[in-house]
């Protein structure tokens, strides 16, 4: 009896990763804690945000580069669904233009997938008590880009124009989804994918998905497309 009153008052955590071995080695990571208790998994982004409606986690642990839906519009739509939900992404990238794409989602912690080990259960923690965590590597790099921002050399890109709508279909679209599939996935009218297809392509001064591609690659548009497999301490 004594043990279940002390799980059913820990700290409810969603792990969502596309990697079941990453997904077994954070549950072990983090359920070797006193405090929180993993109580779902999601493969995709999609299944993240359906999933914190189902399991109402006080906290989604999210990579952030998740299929379907990628890691930073995830959060996105899981913070304006349930505000009192905090996300911690995880990432592969150190640039500020990431860190500063998921804080302006409402991310609370970003953590280095290189270091996850050792910084995951820092950054929950401090999540917990309702304070951000950045991990230490990546300290300097925001320091650094916030002096650029100061100094007026920072740039306005093009994406800054789509809809978070329109990103999400950008996404699919450059995984290879034809207009149908993405209906499926959306549940949008195939005429209306195909809208914001060409939408997307005026706004970005593309003219096929092969140009699509070229930029979203090119410009690291989508935390979503990995060019290459991910090395981490959990896997």
């Amino acid at each position: 009896m004594k043990h279940e009153s002390n799980a059913s008052h820990k700290i409810k955590v969603l792990l969502a990763d596309d990697h079941a071995v990453v997904r077994d080695g954070l549950r072990l990571l983090i359920e070797a804690t006193n405090t929180f208790s993993v109580v779902g998994e999601a493969g995709t982004g999609i299944e993240a945000v359906n999933y914190v409606d189902k399991f109402r986690p006080s906290i989604v642990v999210m990579d952030v580069g998740m299929p379907l839906l990628n890691g930073i519009e995830a959060a996105r739509q899981i913070k304006s669904k349930h505000p009192s939900t905090e996300v911690i992404i995880l990432s592969m990238h150190s640039s500020a233009e990431y860190v500063y794409r998921a804080l302006s989602a409402g991310v609370r912690a970003y953590v280095l997938k290189s270091s996850a080990a050792k910084d995951l259960i820092q950054a929950l923690y401090a999540v917990r008590d309702g304070k951000r965590y950045l991990t230490p590597k990546i300290m300097d790099v925001v320091v650094d880009a916030y002096v650029w921002f100061r100094n007026g050399t920072e740039t306005i890109s093009a994406r800054g124009t789509l809809t978070n709508r329109e990103r999400q279909v950008m996404q699919l679209v450059v995984e290879g989804k034809t207009s149908k599939e993405i209906s499926g996935i959306l549940d949008l009218a195939v005429g209306t994918v195909d809208s914001y297809r060409h939408r997307i392509m005026q706004k970005l001064g593309v003219k096929d998905v092969a140009g699509l591609v070229r930029y979203a690659l090119s410009e690291n548009f989508l935390p979503g497309i990995k060019g290459s497999a991910e090395k981490t301490d959990l896997a």
